[in-house]
């Protein structure tokens, strides 16, 4: 057990609940968990990963049509951000599982509420900040390294160019950091604005400390999520039916695990 309050509220000025040391038997427990509460109530599941995937279709179509498909790679590769938000009425559904209460369509579409106080929004507008900020910057870094080439079909043949791959490891170097930092913010922080009356600050450094403390933990975790989303979004989103409902409800559990009640 690890008790981070005193030095929280000394560095940070706040008072988080104590945290619990994680292991890798803490993530297959946490899979393990999310995979039942999926087979439990699928219908739940599919209803929201069916948003996310119908999203994310549209957006491959939209662009195609535009006739900028090569914006769908950057796009795509920050689509994962929105993960965590997108998860919550899953989040809502294995709390309510894990307390024994009935499930409805009520409470889990209603879940993005929180508890009515706002927090939880907040914290919905960050993730998306954060992916509008991403697209900002992936257009800044094609500028930089593409210049007036433009970016149709014909641009595609120019990404194996020495230009082109400069562009695209320097792209997933900045979009791996975002990811990190995101990361970070929300891998607690939204099931504990569901799960407790904070303020989303608190939430936010809960999560903050509680990866701090696991780093190697915590790291095998991103690195689940983000080869599962990834797979998944290879057959035009549809893995994401399965996966998404599976890491949402995982996530939960995990949290659980991490924060002490």
């Amino acid at each position: 057990m690890v008790d981070l309050r005193a030095q929280t509220a000394e560095s940070y000025g706040v008072d988080i609940p104590t945290l619990n040391t994680l292991t890798t038997a803490d993530l297959r427990a946490a899979l393990a968990h999310g995979w039942q509460d999926f087979v439990a109530a699928p219908v739940f599941g599919l209803f929201f990963a069916a948003i996310y995937v119908v999203g994310g279709i549209a957006l491959f179509f939209g662009l195609l049509a535009a006739g900028d498909p090569v914006w769908f790679v950057a796009v795509a590769a920050g689509f994962p951000l929105l993960a965590p938000f997108a998860a919550v009425g899953l989040y809502e559904i294995s709390r309510r599982r894990e307390s024994g209460l009935a499930l409805s369509w009520g409470p889990a579409l209603g879940a993005v509420r929180g508890h009515g106080d706002g927090q939880l929004p907040v914290m919905g507008v960050v993730v998306l900040i954060v992916f509008g900020f991403w697209v900002i910057l992936a257009r800044g870094i094609f500028a930089i390294f593409m210049g007036q080439t433009g970016i149709g079909f014909d641009t595609l043949g120019q990404l194996w160019s020495l230009r082109g791959v400069t562009m695209l490891a320097v792209g997933g170097l900045a979009g791996g950091a975002m990811a990190v930092a995101l990361f970070t913010l929300t891998a607690f922080s939204l099931p504990m604005l569901l799960d407790r009356r904070v303020d989303f600050m608190t939430a936010i450094i809960t999560s903050m400390v509680a990866v701090r403390s696991n780093p190697g933990v915590m790291a095998r975790w991103a690195a689940i999520i983000v080869a599962m989303m990834a797979l998944a979004m290879v057959p035009l989103f549809l893995g994401l039916l399965v996966v998404l409902p599976l890491l949402g409800h995982a996530t939960w559990h995990l949290y659980r695990r991490a924060v002490a009640g």
